[in-house]
């Protein structure tokens, strides 16, 4: 018997470019085949194919369909325009995937699916039409303000609403007791330090990148500024690991990990953003008002990490 190709749940999200938490959701729902071997959970790959091909069947709205949708203060007039396609949220934050899960528990019938990329390619993504809505922690050097410029910049000509989900502790991952005596950027000038970058398209990576510009540090002087991970947690187990001396992420996910210190370097805004054209569909309208409730802040207050003091409010226009 011709054994299947298998795949873990961290292989299937990157294949599909979701995270790892969506993966185990569409396998607890049922709409992705898993077993186990010992602990560990496998997915065959012809079933992940299988998935996507279901996806790009077009979906027809049927009566329970639409008396769901009025149940839930949705108008006829915009069934076509709801069913017409899945929400994709853009970004990497674990506190998408409680908003995607709050989402699908207001309205059955709309699928949520997640985007695992950064905050610049997610707005790219976001102008371009791939996704609906997007996050975003962007750092403007100019202004020293995070995420208004790079909205106007990268969705040109396209109104958008900026809404606050939290603000987040960024700072330097070190070995257990900073043995370089990292304080802040002026030390990445070090040339005995390497570090372990983020990749491009991330809001970190950005703000790197801006840090180094006002500092006048030539990146090609930096070791290790080409070694790319591709998340916060990565980064922190890759210097755990002692793969580099210095790495850049935020303070909840050092909390996660072991054998390294954190040293703060600055607060971001962590923010949300909606097409302003998007409000025709009340879908996004729910979104908003998810976000502004009680329930979903007292959730993520259990997650811990997030300063949520501006959390619902809309912060920005453009």
């Amino acid at each position: 018997m011709e054994i299947e190709e298998s795949l873990t749940a961290v292989e299937v999200a990157e294949l599909l470019k979701i995270t790892k938490n969506t993966v185990y959701e569409l396998v607890k729902r049922g709409e992705l085949p898993s077993y186990k071997v010992g602990k560990k959970l496998r997915i065959d790959k012809s079933d992940v194919n299988n998935y996507i091909n279901n996806q790009k069947k077009p979906r027809q709205n049927s009566v329970d369909d639409i008396e769901k949708i009025e149940s839930k203060n949705i108008t006829k007039a915009n069934i076509e325009l709801n069913l017409e396609k899945n929400i994709i949220i853009s970004g990497q934050d674990v506190l998408l995937d409680v908003l995607a899960q709050h989402i699908e528990r207001s309205l059955e019938d709309i699928r949520v699916l997640r985007s695992n990329m950064g905050s610049y390619t997610s707005l790219h993504d976001l102008y371009t039409e791939k996704v609906s809505v997007s996050s975003v922690h962007l750092w403007d050097g100019d202004t020293n303000e995070y995420n208004t410029a790079f909205v106007r910049k990268l969705l040109p000509g396209i109104p958008c609403i900026l809404i606050n989900l939290a603000y987040r502790t960024q700072g330097f991952y070190v070995a257990k007791g900073n043995p370089y005596n990292i304080k802040d950027w002026k030390d990445l000038s070090n040339k005995k330090i390497s570090i372990i970058n983020r990749e491009k398209g991330s809001g970190t990576r950005v703000l790197l990148d801006e840090k180094l510009r006002l500092y006048n540090i030539d990146s090609e002087f930096i070791k290790g500024y080409n070694t790319e991970k591709s998340s916060h947690l990565s980064v922190a187990s890759s210097i755990a690991m002692g793969e580099g001396d210095l790495g850049i992420g935020t303070e909840k996910v050092a909390l996660q990990v072991s054998g390294i210190d954190f040293i703060p370097i600055q607060q971001e805004r962590y923010d949300l953003v909606v097409k302003k054209s998007s409000l025709k569909n009340p879908i996004y309208k729910l979104i908003i008002e998810i976000v502004q409730s009680e329930i979903f802040k007292k959730e993520l207050e259990g997650l811990g990490g997030y300063d949520l003091k501006d959390i619902g409010k809309i912060l920005a226009k453009t």
